[in-house]
Protein backbone atom coordinates (compact mmCIF):
# COMPACT_ATOMS: atom_id res chain seq x y z
CA UNK A 1 0.00 0.00 0.00
CA UNK A 2 0.88 3.53 -0.81
CA UNK A 3 2.10 5.93 2.45
CA UNK A 4 2.26 9.37 1.40
CA UNK A 5 2.89 12.40 3.91
CA UNK A 6 3.05 15.97 2.85
CA UNK A 7 3.34 18.39 5.54
CA UNK A 8 3.43 22.15 4.12
CA UNK A 9 1.75 25.11 5.89
CA UNK A 10 -1.23 26.37 3.33
CA UNK A 11 -3.85 29.08 3.55
CA UNK A 12 -7.48 27.71 3.68
CA UNK A 13 -8.33 29.80 1.13
CA UNK A 14 -6.06 28.00 -1.29
CA UNK A 15 -7.37 24.37 0.19
CA UNK A 16 -10.93 25.33 -0.21
CA UNK A 17 -10.31 25.98 -3.37
CA UNK A 18 -9.02 21.87 -4.49
CA UNK A 19 -11.73 20.72 -2.43
CA UNK A 20 -14.27 22.29 -4.29
CA UNK A 21 -12.97 21.02 -7.69
CA UNK A 22 -12.52 17.66 -6.63
CA UNK A 23 -15.19 15.14 -7.77
CA UNK A 24 -15.81 11.92 -6.84
CA UNK A 25 -14.12 8.85 -8.71
CA UNK A 26 -13.77 5.54 -8.71
CA UNK A 27 -11.35 4.19 -5.72
CA UNK A 28 -7.95 2.16 -6.85
CA UNK A 29 -6.84 -0.63 -5.08
CA UNK A 30 -4.14 0.76 -3.29
CA UNK A 31 -4.96 2.78 0.22
CA UNK A 32 -3.00 5.45 0.67
CA UNK A 33 -2.29 7.93 3.97
CA UNK A 34 -2.32 12.35 3.14
CA UNK A 35 -0.38 13.55 6.35
CA UNK A 36 -0.80 17.02 5.69
CA UNK A 37 -0.57 20.06 7.48
CA UNK A 38 -3.20 21.98 5.32
CA UNK A 39 -3.62 24.58 8.40
CA UNK A 40 -5.52 27.74 7.74
CA UNK A 41 -2.75 30.28 7.40
CA UNK A 42 -2.82 33.99 6.30
CA UNK A 43 -0.88 33.98 2.60
CA UNK A 44 1.66 36.33 1.35
CA UNK A 45 0.16 37.05 -1.73
CA UNK A 46 -0.61 40.41 -3.41
CA UNK A 47 -4.77 39.41 -3.66
CA UNK A 48 -6.85 41.93 -1.62
CA UNK A 49 -9.72 39.97 -1.91
CA UNK A 50 -8.48 36.73 -0.03
CA UNK A 51 -6.51 38.77 2.07
CA UNK A 52 -9.92 40.56 3.22
CA UNK A 53 -12.19 37.47 3.66
CA UNK A 54 -9.85 36.66 6.67
CA UNK A 55 -9.10 39.92 7.83
CA UNK A 56 -10.95 39.46 11.03
CA UNK A 57 -9.47 36.63 12.88
CA UNK A 58 -5.81 36.68 10.89
CA UNK A 59 -4.02 37.55 14.06
CA UNK A 60 -3.98 34.40 15.05
CA UNK A 61 -2.89 32.99 11.81
CA UNK A 62 1.12 32.80 11.18
CA UNK A 63 2.35 33.29 8.11
CA UNK A 64 3.12 31.20 5.32
CA UNK A 65 4.11 31.05 1.24
CA UNK A 66 1.37 30.32 -1.62
CA UNK A 67 1.16 26.50 -2.00
CA UNK A 68 2.74 25.74 -5.33
CA UNK A 69 1.31 24.14 -8.74
CA UNK A 70 3.07 20.90 -8.21
CA UNK A 71 2.33 20.82 -4.52
CA UNK A 72 -1.86 21.28 -4.95
CA UNK A 73 -2.09 19.26 -8.09
CA UNK A 74 -0.57 16.08 -5.37
CA UNK A 75 -3.56 16.97 -3.17
CA UNK A 76 -5.97 16.87 -5.87
CA UNK A 77 -4.73 13.82 -7.52
CA UNK A 78 -4.53 12.14 -4.06
CA UNK A 79 -8.33 13.33 -3.50
CA UNK A 80 -9.65 12.44 -6.96
CA UNK A 81 -7.87 8.79 -6.17
CA UNK A 82 -10.21 8.01 -2.99
CA UNK A 83 -13.84 8.74 -2.72
CA UNK A 84 -14.13 7.49 0.60
CA UNK A 85 -12.09 9.41 3.25
CA UNK A 86 -11.28 9.37 6.51
CA UNK A 87 -10.80 12.79 7.44
CA UNK A 88 -8.44 14.20 10.70
CA UNK A 89 -8.87 17.97 11.66
CA UNK A 90 -6.86 20.02 13.91
CA UNK A 91 -6.69 23.63 15.40
CA UNK A 92 -5.61 24.90 12.39
CA UNK A 93 -8.76 24.08 11.23
CA UNK A 94 -10.66 26.97 13.07
CA UNK A 95 -7.51 29.45 13.78
CA UNK A 96 -9.64 31.36 10.88
CA UNK A 97 -12.66 31.03 12.71
CA UNK A 98 -10.83 33.66 15.47
CA UNK A 99 -9.58 30.54 17.85
CA UNK A 100 -6.02 30.32 18.73
CA UNK A 101 -3.75 27.47 18.90
CA UNK A 102 -1.34 26.56 21.15
CA UNK A 103 2.05 26.04 19.08
CA UNK A 104 1.71 28.29 16.38
CA UNK A 105 5.14 30.27 16.07
CA UNK A 106 4.38 33.92 16.41
CA UNK A 107 0.50 33.72 17.40
CA UNK A 108 0.11 30.59 19.12
CA UNK A 109 -0.59 30.60 22.81
CA UNK A 110 3.01 29.38 24.04
CA UNK A 111 4.27 32.23 21.90
CA UNK A 112 2.39 35.16 23.27
CA UNK A 113 2.09 34.09 27.03
CA UNK A 114 3.66 32.46 29.35
CA UNK A 115 0.35 30.54 30.79
CA UNK A 116 0.16 26.81 30.39
CA UNK A 117 -3.37 24.50 30.08
CA UNK A 118 -3.88 23.25 32.91
CA UNK A 119 -3.22 19.61 33.55
CA UNK A 120 -5.35 16.86 34.56
CA UNK A 121 -4.13 16.32 37.66
CA UNK A 122 -3.85 19.71 39.07
CA UNK A 123 -7.67 19.90 38.18
CA UNK A 124 -8.33 17.03 40.16
CA UNK A 125 -6.40 17.48 43.27
CA UNK A 126 -7.06 21.54 43.84
CA UNK A 127 -9.95 23.89 44.13
CA UNK A 128 -8.08 26.55 44.25
CA UNK A 129 -7.08 25.36 40.41
CA UNK A 130 -10.66 24.36 39.39
CA UNK A 131 -11.99 27.70 40.60
CA UNK A 132 -9.21 29.60 38.29
CA UNK A 133 -10.41 27.41 35.15
CA UNK A 134 -14.37 28.02 35.82
CA UNK A 135 -13.48 31.67 36.66
CA UNK A 136 -11.74 31.82 33.29
CA UNK A 137 -13.75 29.42 31.44
CA UNK A 138 -17.21 31.87 32.44
CA UNK A 139 -16.24 34.75 31.21
CA UNK A 140 -14.90 33.65 28.13
CA UNK A 141 -17.56 31.47 27.17
CA UNK A 142 -20.11 34.05 25.61
CA UNK A 143 -17.51 34.92 23.22
CA UNK A 144 -16.18 30.88 22.45
CA UNK A 145 -19.70 30.00 21.93
CA UNK A 146 -20.10 32.23 19.22
CA UNK A 147 -17.32 31.11 16.72
CA UNK A 148 -18.89 29.90 13.50
CA UNK A 149 -17.64 27.35 10.94
CA UNK A 150 -15.18 28.95 8.85
CA UNK A 151 -15.17 27.72 4.98
CA UNK A 152 -13.08 24.76 5.17
CA UNK A 153 -15.56 23.26 8.29
CA UNK A 154 -18.57 23.92 5.91
CA UNK A 155 -16.64 21.96 2.59
CA UNK A 156 -16.21 19.38 4.81
CA UNK A 157 -19.78 19.05 5.79
CA UNK A 158 -21.04 19.08 2.33
CA UNK A 159 -18.17 16.57 1.41
CA UNK A 160 -20.25 13.67 3.76
CA UNK A 161 -23.76 15.19 2.02
CA UNK A 162 -22.44 13.79 -1.25
CA UNK A 163 -20.65 10.63 0.36
CA UNK A 164 -16.76 11.27 0.35
CA UNK A 165 -16.19 11.27 3.94
CA UNK A 166 -16.35 8.10 5.31
CA UNK A 167 -15.77 9.65 8.91
CA UNK A 168 -14.28 13.03 10.45
CA UNK A 169 -12.27 12.76 13.52
CA UNK A 170 -11.54 16.01 14.68
CA UNK A 171 -8.81 17.19 17.73
CA UNK A 172 -10.59 20.02 18.39
CA UNK A 173 -12.92 20.88 21.02
CA UNK A 174 -15.25 23.79 19.09
CA UNK A 175 -18.01 22.16 18.39
CA UNK A 176 -17.36 24.06 15.09
CA UNK A 177 -18.15 20.67 12.58
CA UNK A 178 -20.98 20.31 14.10
CA UNK A 179 -22.12 24.16 13.57
CA UNK A 180 -21.50 23.30 10.22
CA UNK A 181 -24.02 20.41 10.14
CA UNK A 182 -21.07 17.75 9.60
CA UNK A 183 -22.64 14.38 11.54
CA UNK A 184 -20.63 11.61 11.17
CA UNK A 185 -17.66 13.06 13.61
CA UNK A 186 -16.27 11.65 16.64
CA UNK A 187 -14.80 14.56 19.21
CA UNK A 188 -11.45 12.75 19.83
CA UNK A 189 -10.84 15.51 22.36
CA UNK A 190 -14.07 16.01 23.65
CA UNK A 191 -16.31 19.59 23.56
CA UNK A 192 -16.28 22.43 25.51
CA UNK A 193 -20.46 22.58 24.72
CA UNK A 194 -20.81 19.66 27.46
CA UNK A 195 -20.11 19.63 30.75
CA UNK A 196 -19.42 16.10 33.03
CA UNK A 197 -19.75 15.34 36.84
CA UNK A 198 -16.45 13.56 38.07
CA UNK A 199 -18.03 11.06 40.82
CA UNK A 200 -21.56 10.20 39.35
CA UNK A 201 -21.68 11.13 35.52
CA UNK A 202 -23.97 13.65 35.10
CA UNK A 203 -24.44 15.34 32.09
CA UNK A 204 -25.12 19.00 31.34
CA UNK A 205 -24.72 21.13 28.28
CA UNK A 206 -22.63 24.37 29.03
CA UNK A 207 -24.98 26.62 27.91
CA UNK A 208 -26.97 25.20 31.25
CA UNK A 209 -24.33 24.82 33.25
CA UNK A 210 -23.42 28.97 32.30
CA UNK A 211 -26.61 29.51 33.73
CA UNK A 212 -25.79 27.42 37.23
CA UNK A 213 -22.96 29.99 37.52
CA UNK A 214 -25.09 33.05 36.89
CA UNK A 215 -27.08 32.08 39.90
CA UNK A 216 -24.25 31.53 41.67
CA UNK A 217 -22.21 34.71 41.01
CA UNK A 218 -25.08 37.57 40.86
CA UNK A 219 -22.44 40.33 42.09
CA UNK A 220 -19.26 38.81 40.99
CA UNK A 221 -19.27 39.94 37.61
CA UNK A 222 -19.79 42.91 38.25
CA UNK A 223 -16.09 43.77 39.52
CA UNK A 224 -15.04 41.94 36.39
CA UNK A 225 -12.61 44.28 34.49
CA UNK A 226 -12.47 44.11 30.31
CA UNK A 227 -9.29 43.37 29.66
CA UNK A 228 -9.25 40.01 28.61
CA UNK A 229 -7.23 37.57 26.71
CA UNK A 230 -8.16 34.79 24.33
CA UNK A 231 -7.01 31.22 24.98
CA UNK A 232 -7.73 28.34 22.70
CA UNK A 233 -9.96 26.03 24.97
CA UNK A 234 -12.35 28.98 25.76
CA UNK A 235 -10.96 30.60 28.99
CA UNK A 236 -9.28 34.16 28.92
CA UNK A 237 -6.81 35.64 31.22
CA UNK A 238 -7.64 37.29 34.90
CA UNK A 239 -6.24 38.42 37.64
CA UNK A 240 -5.82 36.16 40.49
CA UNK A 241 -7.21 39.20 42.55
CA UNK A 242 -10.44 38.84 40.80
CA UNK A 243 -11.21 35.06 41.04
CA UNK A 244 -10.88 35.00 44.59
CA UNK A 245 -14.50 35.32 45.27
CA UNK A 246 -15.86 33.43 42.44
CA UNK A 247 -18.15 30.60 43.25
CA UNK A 248 -17.99 27.47 41.48
CA UNK A 249 -21.02 25.09 41.57
CA UNK A 250 -21.21 21.55 42.40
CA UNK A 251 -22.61 18.98 40.73
CA UNK A 252 -26.89 18.93 41.27
CA UNK A 253 -26.90 15.76 41.74
CA UNK A 254 -24.61 14.33 43.83
CA UNK A 255 -22.31 17.60 44.83
CA UNK A 256 -19.27 16.39 42.93
CA UNK A 257 -16.64 18.00 41.04
CA UNK A 258 -17.64 19.20 37.19
CA UNK A 259 -15.20 19.63 34.64
CA UNK A 260 -15.72 20.43 30.58
CA UNK A 261 -16.12 16.85 28.64
CA UNK A 262 -13.03 17.37 27.42
CA UNK A 263 -9.46 15.27 27.11
CA UNK A 264 -7.07 17.87 29.71
CA UNK A 265 -3.45 17.73 29.56
CA UNK A 266 -2.22 14.78 30.95
CA UNK A 267 -5.06 12.76 31.07
CA UNK A 268 -5.98 9.88 28.48
CA UNK A 269 -8.45 9.76 25.39
CA UNK A 270 -11.13 6.83 26.31
CA UNK A 271 -10.07 3.63 24.95
CA UNK A 272 -13.50 3.38 23.91
CA UNK A 273 -13.29 6.14 21.79
CA UNK A 274 -10.00 5.04 20.85
CA UNK A 275 -11.32 1.87 19.29
CA UNK A 276 -13.84 3.37 17.35
CA UNK A 277 -11.71 5.87 15.55
CA UNK A 278 -9.10 2.86 14.19
CA UNK A 279 -12.31 0.93 12.94
CA UNK A 280 -13.52 3.82 11.27
CA UNK A 281 -10.28 4.77 10.15
CA UNK A 282 -9.49 1.28 8.59
CA UNK A 283 -13.18 0.70 6.90
CA UNK A 284 -12.32 3.80 4.58
CA UNK A 285 -9.54 3.32 1.54
CA UNK A 286 -7.65 7.25 2.76
CA UNK A 287 -7.05 9.38 5.86
CA UNK A 288 -6.69 13.38 4.70
CA UNK A 289 -5.42 15.58 7.93
CA UNK A 290 -6.20 18.89 8.17
CA UNK A 291 -4.99 21.38 10.47
CA UNK A 292 -2.73 19.46 12.78
CA UNK A 293 0.84 18.60 12.16
CA UNK A 294 0.78 15.46 14.07
CA UNK A 295 3.53 16.11 16.33
CA UNK A 296 1.37 18.19 19.20
CA UNK A 297 0.20 16.11 22.26
CA UNK A 298 -2.95 13.59 21.91
CA UNK A 299 -2.45 13.61 18.04
CA UNK A 300 -4.07 10.52 16.49
CA UNK A 301 -0.97 9.38 14.32
CA UNK A 302 -2.54 7.12 11.62
CA UNK A 303 0.80 6.36 10.12
CA UNK A 304 4.78 7.24 10.21
CA UNK A 305 6.31 9.42 6.56
CA UNK A 306 9.00 11.42 6.08
CA UNK A 307 7.33 15.14 4.84
CA UNK A 308 6.78 15.59 1.55
CA UNK A 309 7.78 12.28 0.38
CA UNK A 310 6.47 9.38 -1.04
CA UNK A 311 7.19 5.64 0.30
CA UNK A 312 5.78 2.19 -0.02
CA UNK A 313 4.72 0.69 3.09
CA UNK A 314 2.04 -0.97 4.50
CA UNK A 315 0.11 1.42 7.41
CA UNK A 316 0.30 0.03 10.92
CA UNK A 317 -2.53 -2.17 12.33
CA UNK A 318 -3.01 -0.03 15.03
CA UNK A 319 -2.79 4.18 15.34
CA UNK A 320 -0.92 5.91 17.96
CA UNK A 321 -2.42 7.93 20.79
CA UNK A 322 0.32 10.03 21.73
CA UNK A 323 -0.52 11.68 25.35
Amino acid sequence: MLLFCFTQKYSACFLSKILFRTATRKSCAKTSFYGSRLLHRRHLSQNKGLQSVYAQNDRFIPLCSNPSASDLAKLQKFLDMHPSIFVLTGAGLSTESGIPDYRSEGVGLYATSPNRPVQYVDFLKSSQIRQRYWARNYIGWPRFSSFQPNRCHYILSDWERKGRIHWLVTQNVDALHYKAGSQRVTELHGSTHRVLCLSCNYRITRHAFQTMIDEANRNWSLDIPTVMADRPDGDVDLDSDVIKEFVVPPCPSCGGILKPEVTFFGDNVPKTVVHEVLEKMFQADAVLVLGSSLEGAGNFRPGESKGGEESNGKLPHKAILQE
